[in-house]
């Protein structure tokens, strides 16, 4: 599977740009990476029961079990919260944080 190189800052500010795409060949190859990462511990972005804000969770180990839900981590603008969920992964897949801000 390929890596996420963490000097490719070019391909998360093209992501920060257009979070919905379309996206370059090699940025469409993170993002799969990113998506793909095992399901336990995997970051999402969840609705709120409101429907108009979203939250950031992380998926359980096992199936069934409850997505834990960091109430305070929450977006009312869906872009930000895809660009949040880019830098979490992001971290995961390579162990330092996307320092655009």
């Amino acid at each position: 599977m390929k890596k996420i190189d963490p000097h490719r800052t070019d391909l998360a500010l093209e992501f920060k740009a257009n979070p919905y795409g379309p996206h370059s060949d090699e940025l469409q190859k993170y993002l799969n990476v990113m998506r793909w990462q095992p399901k336990a511990g995997k970051y999402v972005l969840i609705s709120t029961d409101a429907g108009d804000a979203w939250c950031l969770g992380r998926l359980p180990a096992k199936r069934g079990q409850r997505v834990e839900i960091f109430e305070d981590v929450c977006f009312q603008n869906h872009a930000q919260g895809l660009w949040h969920l880019f830098k979490c992964r992001w971290k995961y897949q390579t162990g330092q944080e996307l320092e655009l801000d």
